[in-house]
């Protein structure tokens, strides 16, 4: 009898345990959800959560610290991260499409889009990206490179001057191709001096057959233009209307008709400063005279011509493929974002940043290159 009475006590004060502790996890349960309901939804072990999880495989040693999220109450799966020329990083909000510039170190913002510090990371205002026809202020099209660098072109009648670092070059009748390197102290150009007499004409054809308010009157425009060439050619002769280049830096040149015998495309972001030749439809680089540095299988790997960094002797190169950089030694680092050409005390680094979820914060690490 004894026993039995000992038994029920005991159970009894372990159900009186064991209900208080049940209550208390229901009124800590109550107390999280309703912390959780006043701060919109956001879990208070999240960043603990996050601080549990392993560092990314590409973190380093020496990582330096870019951007604390938790002192902008920014969520990483919530933020777009970009760069400019010079290494200064864009940081987007998309829940609540707020800007955040981080220059040397200090993080600026936020910033609404159309603010003026936003241009250098091609971020506009709205009247300006709805602008899809790249159509300015008098109405002729102009292509994405002199709008990019509008800084550098004025129009002397129907043709462009270029002026770079206080000296005039042109005028030209065409700019074929314009890119500058990342100090902005050198450029390449490919230039037309002149328009054949058909394209010049052809141009006139056009805005006078634009006003004609019938079939008849376009048919005479046509013939009136065409009769026009005709006579332009035999009494002119055909003017000089082959692509060249021209550049800043001296010396610098390329193989006669290498603009106009292929597609070659005029490079600056390959390489920290040296300008290079792209053969888009062949997958390959060379140097300003023609010398291959590269050629790439495309059917083997995908290859993001994009976002390609060679080191300056030509030994190293790597890609970076959706976050993952792969390097001509077949290594590989995953999980990064934004990488990007960065000068640091006179020498040249491939750089990175990746996100740590033990500090919270955006990191960035440097290769030598």
């Amino acid at each position: 009898m004894k026993k039995t009475l000992f038994l029920t006590l005991v159970f009894f004060l372990f159900s009186i345990n064991y209900t208080n502790a049940q209550l208390s996890k229901f009124v800590k349960n109550v107390k999280n959800n309703v912390q959780k309901d006043m701060l919109g939804g956001q879990d208070q072990n999240q960043n603990t959560g996050k601080k549990t999880m392993p560092e990314p495989a590409c973190a380093c040693t020496d990582a330096i610290p870019v951007l604390a999220l938790d002192k902008f109450q920014l969520d990483y799966s919530e933020i777009s991260i970009s760069s400019d020329m010079d290494g200064n990083l864009l940081v987007s909000s998309r829940h609540d499409l707020d800007y955040y510039i981080v220059k040397d170190g200090v993080t600026k913002g936020p910033y609404k889009k159309g603010d003026p510090a936003l241009v250098s990371f091609g971020v506009t205002g709205d009247e300006l990206e709805n602008n899809n026809d790249n159509v300015t202020t008098n109405n002729t099209k102009e292509p994405d490179f002199i709008l990019k660098n509008k800084e550098y072109f004025t129009k002397a009648g129907e043709k462009y001057m270029i002026t770079f670092m206080g000296k005039k070059y042109g005028p030209y009748a065409r700019i074929n191709q314009f890119v500058v390197n990342r100090d902005r102290d050198k450029f390449a150009a490919v230039v037309i001096e002149n328009l054949s007499v058909a394209e010049e004409l052809n141009k006139k054809m056009e805005a006078e057959a634009n006003n004609a308010k019938t079939d008849e009157q376009k048919m005479n425009i046509a013939m009136k233009y065409a009769q026009q060439i005709q006579s332009s050619i035999m009494e002119k002769g055909v003017p000089n209307t082959a692509p060249s280049f021209i550049t800043s830096v001296p010396g610098l040149s390329v193989e006669p008709n290498i603009f106009s015998m292929s597609e070659a495309q005029i490079n600056s972001d390959f390489k920290y400063d040296e300008f290079l030749l792209y053969y888009p439809y062949g997958n390959t680089i060379t140097d300003m005279k023609g010398k291959e540095i590269m050629k790439y299988a495309t059917d083997k790997v995908t290859v993001n011509f994009s976002k390609l960094f060679i080191s300056a002797d030509n030994s190293r190169y790597v890609f970076d493929n959706y976050g993952t950089l792969t390097f001509n030694d077949n290594s590989k680092l995953p999980d990064v974002v934004n990488p990007h050409w960065l000068k640091a005390n006179g020498k040249v680094y491939l750089a990175y940043d990746y996100y740590s979820p033990k500090s919270n914060s955006i990191m960035q690490c440097k290769i030598p290159f």
